[in-house]
């Protein structure tokens, strides 16, 4: 482009004229005779008035619009909000006051939105596990002849489940009447009653509950007991659940059984129990009004204290006063057809207030009742019937073996013994003195009493069942038993020897009896032990009671004096194994024995530590002709609805020869009756009655086991401290602790106690006031039973004394000589004296390998002694009262026994 070209000048229009200092004037007028041009926009465009010049022109426009302006015509009114707030058409406050359409509205929205969020929240709220509170039910123990021994287990909670036919229908009535009026008929809950109740709440005001049953229930069965708005939004919504899904009868039946009535008793049953002892099937219209009246408050209500067991007399004005007022509403409603009528009111008003019994802890377990039904627990597990865990969640009725007399007369026996004879504040030796007993019967194996202690509550160790104490002398019917039915090896054999080889022995064979008895093995070499001193070997020397000895005895008069030395040879004859299972067979269990063997000379001599029950057991089983029962304590077992889940089976076993066992019992008749026995206090107790002494190593324990052909009883007494606060600072000293057994020298005053003082004497106390009258004389023993043997060096008798009496009958004069020669011959006596010195072996017995002629001894002392390390003696003197000195020997090897429980456990 040129750029001598001139631009071309933006268009101004009229303004865009040159400005060359003229106006511009009007266009020029068409030309004559013909029509303006006509412009396309003249109708459109109004035509624009002319004014004399432009400023006027300009000021006629800005004229023009603002008239415009205030003459706008009005806007089209805006479409009105769904939700007009603040108010559109109000001003000031007036804009923040919702209308009556816009309060009704906003109520009706909260009240569609409450529900819909109420019926998602019904129908997702799952109904919860019951409470384990709830449910938990103890287990009821009953006596021997059917009456209630005790409500206990159960997580401590005494409850027991009911069905609601179980329940009389005047307390379903009372309930319903004094509670919810509408419960048969209304849906559950009372949202007047819930509202106020959470209006209270909130305000900090009195703590309500809910108002229906059904809300009660819930909150029993399902919910915490806490007072709280979300608790009571729960609550609410499963009462709605639960009334809707629930059939009424089975809300009133869990109502009645979760309530708590006070005394510890949880359900409508514990409560019947508890404060009218009858079941709940069986309370009337007026006991009915008044556990209802429990419901409200039981603290309030019960007329007495619950803690000191007096009467509250504000308690009892209240629980009258409600009760009245209970039967008035019953007599003023109808509930299901029923209406109490007014004769009925009225004769019960005039009968009075049913004044409950006065509080008893109904889980109390003090005293013998809590070693009882431990025992009985322990049995049902032993059993495999059920687990500790399912036993305690409660809900079973267990029908024990035990008699309620006989256990109170057992009690009463140790508690008399006691006073009469222990002064713990005058004697420290008198300190820690514990008793142990137990009382089973033959032929069955139930157990009807024992003592476990001087109360449950305070000694937690059963002493009836293993108390880990060492029986002594008490164990030496069994090494009887077994020579009787095993019989003493041949010491030409080898240890162990069948039946077939060995020798049944006669209770008048002889055994030595002497002080420091040197103790052989059944062929005649030394019974070998380990010197606790220097650790070196050497053979054991059985000791006696103060060196006492009777020389060379019978079995049967080393019974009868409890002479330790006989029993200890003659264990080793037949063998510590033989007598171990003959312990066994007669009931002992194996993990309450000690280690049997050669090694343990002194097994024999009861280093074992079966417990009472196990010992009575035992004894039972010679009482019963060799019959074997296992000691049991329940009898049955049955649940809530009544059906029999349990059932002891009677099982025997003939552990015995009835000759075998007869012959025992012989033997312990004659400790009893004989001048000379270790038992003859009880001789004259009025009834046929065979048993054992027995004392342990330094005295530290003393036993009594007999029994009649009724009863078959153990008592054992021994010290051991409970409590270390029971421990005197000497005793500490002394490295004596809790669970250690203390020697019983002066305790009671007396120089020692054997078992033929304390424990004989609660023995004989416990058996005459436990006598039924039907003891019967025991079976007759047979005669020349087994083969008279000589052991341990005894010299055997000569047989012309036994055959003369065969010549007497034919020899009618008196002054024949011939007949008298023999019966004088000294030369018969001289050998048995003099021949053993030169050569032991020529006179003494096969199964006398330590022939010793050294023997005699006092008259009244029977040795029945422990080792020379702790050895001790178990003497009998003439007065039958002592049967002292060591059981056990006190050997190394003599370990004691474990824990025994009589089922089987520690």
């Amino acid at each position: 482009m040129s750029e001598h070209r001139r631009k071309q000048p933006p268009g101004r229009g009229r303004r865009g004229a040159p400005q060359n200092g003229r106006r511009a004037g009007p266009p020029p007028a068409p030309p004559a005779g013909t029509e303006p041009p006509v412009d396309a926009t003249a109708e459109l465009t109004p035509t624009r008035p002319a004014y004399g010049s432009r400023a006027e022109a300009r000021r006629a426009a800005q004229r023009s619009a603002g008239g415009s302006r205030r003459r706008r015509a009005p806007e089209t009114p805006r479409k009105k909000r769904f939700i007009d707030y603040p108010r559109h058409n109000h001003t000031g406050w007036r804009r923040w006051v919702p209308s009556w359409k816009q309060t009704l509205g906003s109520a009706l929205a909260f009240c569609a939105l409450m529900m819909g969020a109420v019926a998602a929240a019904y129908l997702m709220i799952p109904m919860p596990n019951a409470n384990a509170i709830a449910t938990a039910q103890s287990n009821v123990y009953y006596w021997a002849n059917g009456d209630r021994m005790v409500v206990s287990g159960g997580d401590n909670v005494n409850r027991q489940m009911v069905g609601l036919d179980d329940i009389s229908v005047d307390m379903q009535d009372s309930v319903v009447a004094a509670e919810n009026q509408s419960f048969w008929t209304d849906s559950g809950i009372d949202l007047r009653g819930i509202g106020r109740a959470m209006l209270n709440m909130a305000r900090g005001g009195e703590v309500q509950s809910g108002s229906t049953i059904t809300q009660q229930y819930v909150k029993n069965m399902f919910l915490s007991q806490d007072q709280t708005l979300t608790r009571k939004a729960r609550e609410l919504l499963l009462s709605v659940k639960v009334g809707t899904e629930e059939p009424k009868e089975e809300i009133l039946e869990g109502y009645l059984n979760t309530s708590c009535y006070n005394r510890g008793a949880c359900g409508i049953q514990a409560a019947a129990q508890a404060y009218y002892g009858v079941d709940a099937r069986d309370l009337n219209a007026s006991q009915s009004a008044f556990l209802t009246s429990l419901l409200k408050g039981p603290s309030l209500y019960d007329p007495y204290d619950s803690e000191t067991g007096e009467l509250n007399e504000a308690n009892l004005a209240r629980a009258r006063e409600r009760w009245e007022s209970t039967l008035r509403q019953r007599n003023e409603i109808e509930i299901r057809g029923n209406r109490l009528s007014d004769e009925d009111l009225a004769a019960i008003l005039e009968d009075g207030f049913p004044m409950p019994e006065p509080p008893t802890r109904a889980m109390v377990k003090a005293g013998q009742i809590g070693y009882l039904t431990d025992l009985a627990d322990n049995y049902l597990i032993s059993q495999d019937f059920v687990t500790a865990d399912e036993l305690a969640g409660g809900g079973y009725h267990i029908y024990t073996t035990f008699d309620e007399t006989m256990v109170e007369q057992m009690e009463q026996a140790v508690q008399q013994v006691s006073e009469e004879n222990l002064d713990p504040e005058e004697r420290d030796e008198d300190r820690h003195v514990q008793f142990g007993g137990a009382a089973v019967v033959p032929g069955d194996g139930a157990i009807r009493a024992i003592y476990g202690g001087s109360d449950w509550t305070e000694h937690f160790t059963n002493n009836a069942n293993s108390p880990n104490v060492q029986v002594g002398s008490t164990f030496k019917p069994f090494v009887l038993a077994a020579a009787f039915q095993t019989g003493v090896r041949d010491p030409d054999g080898p240890p162990n020897q069948p039946d077939s080889d060995r020798t049944i022995v006669s209770p008048d064979s002889v055994y030595r009896s002497e002080d420091m008895l040197p103790i052989t093995l059944y062929n005649g070499e030394p019974a070998v032990v380990e010197d606790e001193q220097t650790g070196e070997e050497r053979q054991w020397e059985q000791a006696n009671f103060e060196g006492n000895d009777q020389g060379d005895i019978t079995l049967r008069e080393a019974t009868i004096v409890s002479a330790n030395s006989p029993f200890a040879q003659l264990g080793m004859d037949v063998g510590p194994e033989q007598v171990s299972e003959a312990a066994q067979a007669a009931g002992l269990l194996p993990d309450s024995l000690v280690e049997a063997n050669d090694s343990v000379p002194t097994f024999a001599l009861g280093v074992s530590t079966p417990g009472p029950i196990r010992m009575a057991s035992a004894y039972s089983t010679f009482a019963a002709g060799g019959e074997q029962n296992e000691p049991y304590s329940v009898r049955e077992v049955r649940d809530p609805e009544g059906n029999t889940v349990f059932e002891h089976e009677e099982t025997s076993n003939q552990a015995f020869d009835s000759d075998v066992a007869n012959t025992v019992t012989d033997l312990l008749v004659d400790v009893v009756q004989d001048p000379d026995g270790s038992g003859n206090r009880a001789a004259d107790i009025g009834f046929p009655v065979a048993g054992k002494t027995g004392t342990t190593d330094d005295n530290r324990s003393a036993w009594f086991v007999g029994y009649s052909s009724e009863l078959s009883t153990a008592i054992g007494m021994w010290r051991s401290p409970d409590d270390e606060e029971d421990l005197s600072e000497e005793e500490i000293e002394e490295g004596i602790g809790v669970g250690s057994f203390m020697s019983m020298y002066q305790t009671a005053g007396l120089e020692r106690i054997n078992g033929g003082s304390l424990p004989l004497s609660v023995w004989m106390n416990f058996m005459s006031a436990s006598a039924t009258g039907d003891e019967e004389e025991f079976p007759e023993p047979p005669e020349d039973f087994g083969e008279e043997v000589c052991g341990g060096g005894a010299e055997c008798p000569e047989d012309e004394p036994t055959q003369e009496p065969t010549q007497e009958p034919t020899e009618e004069p008196t002054t024949e000589a011939p007949t008298e020669e023999p019966t004088q011959e000294e030369p018969t006596e001289e050998p048995t004296t003099e021949e053993p010195t030169p050569d032991p072996t020529d006179t003494c017995n096969p199964f006398d390998p330590t022939c010793n002629t050294d023997s005699g001894g006092t008259a009244d002392g029977g040795a029945d002694a422990g080792g020379t390390a702790d050895g001790g003696t178990d003497a009998g003197a003439t007065d039958g009262g002592t049967d002292t000195g060591q059981d056990n020997g006190g050997q190394t090897n003599g370990n004691e026994g474990d824990t025994g429980s009589i089922f089987g456990g520690d």
